[in-house]
């Protein structure tokens, strides 16, 4: 119990961290900083290998990607009226991102082009769109980056767990197939339930006695399709999106929200985050200058292939906001350490290069909002 209070109290330098509002940091960046103070880069003090921080963290893994999945703006009106445009920015990236990442991959001597390709096309739903909603999101090109980050989002979260492992990749699909038509399942079943007006009576049941049904209902779908992906060897990672995605479609009523705010934000999500921080060991990126260059080059190839949608008209600032990513290099790092997949100092570099890349997004908000100031 005194480890997990430790944690706990670590991830509050998350809330501290992010309090400034002109540096507009994510939570996690805090959280996972104090995780690699306090774990193996660290005094030591947090051991990652314990297994009720172990059960927890992958709990909130889980839940961090549902939360990412719900980002996803599905029902949003803009994500017709830039499909066209955001598809062929999405298109244009994806593409460049392999060669890109195959290149990086045989500077540095790692073999896993096809993951640093996934990085270098992701981006990141729940860091841009707080950017674009303050900044007139109905314009073509910010519609257009709405659609572009929905798609890049989805799409490299379901290619990573086959970029990983390339050599299991046909078993790997299927049980990456089997878990999306279960999420699809779940979605039509919590949609007919509310077509016949189940879900209302429950909501006004729930709401009236404090039952807490809407949280115990999709924790049961959530936890549910979890337990599928472990059964077929596929990453809670995806489970955790597709329920987001199906929430996404549904509609996330404001009472369940704020149910998976307290649980996700106050408990189980710092708890993955530092957790995440404690299992890294940065000092391996010291005696490795080659981790150090990948890091760099990872950096610069995310801010390359996003910059080049400037060639298709999208603004500068737009572009490089599309870069912004966090939960797709997490869950690489989480999925390559859990399975030794990556070599030493090479979780560090990945997860250095997505904490710089929050700060390039940052600066290309920066950048917006002077653009945005000045029309």
């Amino acid at each position: 119990m005194f480890a997990l209070t430790l944690v706990l109290l670590a991830g509050l330098a998350g809330p501290l961290l992010a309090t400034p509002t002109r540096w507009r940091l994510p939570i996690v960046v805090g959280e996972i900083l104090l995780g690699v103070l306090i774990g193996r880069t660290g005094v030591g003090w947090v051991h990652p290998e314990d297994p009720v921080l172990t059960f927890l963290a992958s709990l909130g893994f889980a839940l961090v990607m549902l939360i990412a999945g719900s980002h996803v703006p599905l029902r949003n009106p803009a994500m017709r009226a830039g499909l066209r445009r955001g598809a062929l920015l999405a298109g244009l990236v994806g593409v460049l991102a392999v060669p890109a990442g195959l290149g990086i991959a045989a500077l540095v001597g790692t073999g896993h082009g096809l993951v640093y390709a996934v990085l270098l096309a992701s981006s990141s739903a729940a860091l841009v769109m707080p950017v674009l909603d303050e900044h007139e999101p109905s314009t073509p090109a910010a519609l257009a980056t709405i659609v572009h980050v929905a798609i890049a989002d989805t799409v490299c979260i379901i290619v990573l767990p086959l970029a990983e492992e390339p050599a299991r990749a046909g078993p790997a699909a299927l049980g990456v197939l089997a878990v999306i038509a279960a999420g699809a399942l779940w979605y039509v079943g919590m949609r007919r339930l509310g077509v016949l007006g189940v879900r209302s009576r429950l909501h006004r049941l729930s709401k009236a006695r404090d039952f807490g049904l809407e949280l115990r209902i999709e924790l049961i779908g959530l936890f549910g399709l979890a337990g599928l992906a472990q059964l077929l060897g596929v990453s809670v990672m995806l489970a955790g999106f597709v329920s987001g995605l199906a929430l996404a479609a549904q509609g996330e009523p404001r009472r369940l929200a704020r149910q998976l705010f307290a649980v996700a934000d106050g408990f189980l999500g710092p708890v993955f985050f530092v957790w995440l921080g404690a299992s890294l060991d940065l000092r391996e990126l010291g005696d490795r200058p080659l981790m150090l260059a990948l890091a760099g080059l990872l950096v610069l190839g995310t801010v390359a292939v996003h910059a080049a949608a400037r060639l298709a008209g999208q603004p500068l600032p737009l572009a490089v906001l599309a870069g912004a990513q966090l939960g797709v290099p997490v869950s690489a790092v989480t999925i390559g350490t859990d399975q030794h997949l990556l070599a030493p100092g090479e979780a560090g570099a990945i997860l250095a290069a997505a904490l710089i890349s929050v700060g390039v997004t940052a600066l290309a908000a920066f950048r917006l909002r002077a653009a945005t100031r000045t029309t």
